[in-house]
This record gives C-alpha cells, sequence and structure tokens, in this order.
C-alpha cells in the first residue's frame, strides 16, 4: 500500500464511506458525473479549483487535505499536547521509517482497541494470579489422586490434568495473535484492489501453464512458438489465416529469443498448412 493518499484515491474513498454512486453525488454537489469520474481517475491530474472546493466543503473536510499538504481531515487545529505521544514516537512518525497511513489503519481497526487490552492484561501481569490459581488447583487435584489411586503414568486422566496446565506466555501469544491476525486480514482485504498490490494470480504460473500446453503440441516447433506467443495475447491460433501465420512466423524470427536456422520453404506440410489449404 502507498504511504500517503493521492487526490484521487481521497476523493474515492470520501464517496465510498458516505455509500455514495458517482450519479447521487453529482446531484448533490451539482459537478457532473463525467467530471467525478475523472477526478478518481490516477491518470487524471487537472481538477478543477472551484469543483475541489465544492467536494472539500461537502465532505467536510479541508482543500489542504485533499490537496496532499495535509493528512488530517477534520482535526487540522489539534494541538499536539492532546495527543499525549512521547517525543520518541514523535521523531519515528517524522522519520519516514514506517508506514504511518498503515499504522493509522490498524489503529482505526474495530479491534485495535481489543488487542491493546489483551496486551496491557498481559504487560501488567493482571490475570498472572488467577491463572497461577488454576494452575495451583490442577496440580493439586493431579497430586491427590496419584496419592490415592496410583495410576500409571500414562492414565488418560491423570495426562489430561497435566496437559490441562496454562502456560501464560503461549496462552497470551496466543490471543494476541488473533486479535492481530484479524486486523491484517482486514486491511489487506481492503488493499486488494490497490494499484501497488500485487495481483492475486501469478503470471509465471500463467505462462508456465501455457509453455505446458503448448509442449505438448503434435507439431513444428516454429508452430509450438507461434502458438506460446498467441496463448499469451489472448489470440486465437486456430483462427489465422495462412498469411497471417506466415506474417506472424517472420515476426518472431526477429526476435534474438526465437532465433532458428529453418526457414519457411515446405513449412506448410504442418497442421496449420493442411489445414489452410
Amino acid at each position: 500500500m502507498n504511504i500517503t493518499l493521492t487526490i484521487q484515491e481521497k476523493l474515492k474513498d470520501l464517496r465510498v464511506e458516505r455509500g455514495l454512486t458517482l450519479e447521487q453525488l453529482a446531484e448533490q454537489t451539482g459537478i457532473s458525473k463525467s467530471a467525478l469520474g475523472k477526478y478518481e481517475n490516477d491518470d487524471y491530474k487537472d481538477i478543477s479549483p472551484f469543483n475541489l472546493a465544492t467536494l472539500a466543503k461537502f465532505y467536510g473536510v479541508s482543500a489542504d487535505y485533499l490537496l496532499g499538504l495535509s493528512e488530517q481531515k477534520n482535526h487540522s487545529n489539534t494541538e499536539l499536547k492532546e495527543l499525549h505521544l512521547s517525543d520518541d514516537m514523535l521523531d519515528l512518525l517524522k522519520s519516514g521509517k514506517i508506514n504511518n497511513r498503515l499504522l493509522c489503519e490498524i489503529a482505526k481497526h474495530e479491534n485495535f482497541i481489543k488487542l491493546l487490552t489483551d496486551i496491557e492484561i498481559y504487560v501488567d501481569r493482571i490475570a498472572s494470579m488467577q491463572i497461577d490459581n488454576l494452575n495451583a488447583i490442577i496440580d493439586l487435584a493431579r497430586t491427590q489422586i496419584i496419592e490415592k489411586h496410583k495410576p500409571d503414568k500414562n492414565d488418560l486422566y491423570l495426562r489430561t490434568l497435566e496437559v490441562g496446565h496454562i502456560a501464560e506466555d503461549d496462552y497470551f501469544s496466543h490471543l494476541v495473535h488473533q486479535d492481530i491476525d484479524c486486523i491484517i486480514r482486514d486491511i489487506r482485504e481492503r488493499h486488494k484492489t490497490d494499484s501497488t498490490t500485487a495481483p492475486e494470480k501469478s503470471h509465471i504460473n500463467d505462462f508456465k501453464a501455457s509453455f505446458n500446453e503448448v509442449a505438448s503440441f503434435k507439431g513444428s516447433e516454429q508452430e509450438k512458438k507461434a502458438r506460446l506467443f498467441c496463448k499469451q495475447l489472448g489470440i486465437d491460433y486456430d483462427k489465422l489465416s495462412i498469411e497471417e501465420y506466415v506474417n506472424l512466423i517472420h515476426i518472431l524470427e526477429k526476435s534474438s529469443l526465437t532465433k532458428s536456422n529453418n526457414n519457411l520453404r515446405g513449412k506448410f506440410t504442418h497442421s496449420k498448412g493442411k489445414k489452410k489449404r
């Protein structure tokens, strides 16, 4: 994900946050749907100052926020002391070493307060006494069973009490792991359509599948190369005319990756030639 949002991303996010379509936004702002659509396009840069001011007022944000001069939508006048941040934290946020946008998204997630609460319980050892008491009860019951019944060391119930012992570190590690996993999965899903997000499908795997399919085809090496080329470009090889095929082979022969000493003389004894004769 990008460290900062572009003006196009901010405009789209603000509209989506309010659940508005472009048509609805056009009706409520008086700006044409086509113009609003262009403003959210990454390639479009020419946004009218009047429309920019109109959108800032409509969304209740500052023009500075839309222009990227500030990352604060609604709190441009907030005093630093109100944030209760340490000098070290401020230095870190200003350093550029971390993705502040990602940090903010993590902190805004509905499970973030739960994550901090679970961490605080562990750090301050708030639940330690309860865990120790539970373990003591289990140990007492285990000791009494051993003294009274002298069971085998692999006895089912004795072993159950043994594995029922709670390891505080393991317990809270699992708890915190669940909290943070939920947060980052949601953020990952939210950004799956970002321009900086890698595609779900691997182009390498697609090419490998196409290569394996073409390799099993019964035909000349030139025809296999032509088939692979067409496959990658989404061209139906079997619909090529003889003339198109010949031109394609001539083009491929100009590539240093497909150099061959073979020429086209007598080439039309293969399936393409037979089919088109």
